[in-house]
């Protein structure tokens, strides 16, 4: 069994697959990354008020590895402007200081590999 998931979620469409290191799981979580970077940004929405396409998440990239109770996740929103906001943790998120691509995942295997 995999000791680590990534799962892709771009819009209605979701991926996963298992990975036995952490560094597979890193090399394609930015390749998805950079594929989904590629088909530009999205427009704006509409539902009840107006939405920036900076507000909307368009694909969400995240890798968990095992545990029943909290295991270690990480991963990253790109949102509707191309932009990235890379988090730590599953349910209670917090959003790594980094912007840029290389800083995220950087911050992202850091918090994995403990």
């Amino acid at each position: 069994m995999a000791a680590w998931k990534l799962t892709v979620r771009n819009g209605s469409t979701v991926q996963r697959k298992g990975f036995d290191d952490l560094d597979s799981a890193l090399a394609e979580a930015r390749r998805q990354t950079d594929e989904i970077l590629a088909e530009g940004p999205v427009g704006g929405a509409r539902a009840f008020r107006e939405y920036e396409p900076s507000e909307l998440v368009r694909a969400r990239i995240e890798i968990s590895g095992k545990g029943l109770i909290r295991p270690p996740t990480a991963g990253l929103d790109i949102q509707g402007d191309n932009s990235l906001v890379g988090f730590i943790g599953g349910v209670a998120r917090k959003q790594v200081e980094a912007t840029d691509e290389s800083g995220i995942f950087d911050e992202i295997r850091e918090a994995l590999a403990k």
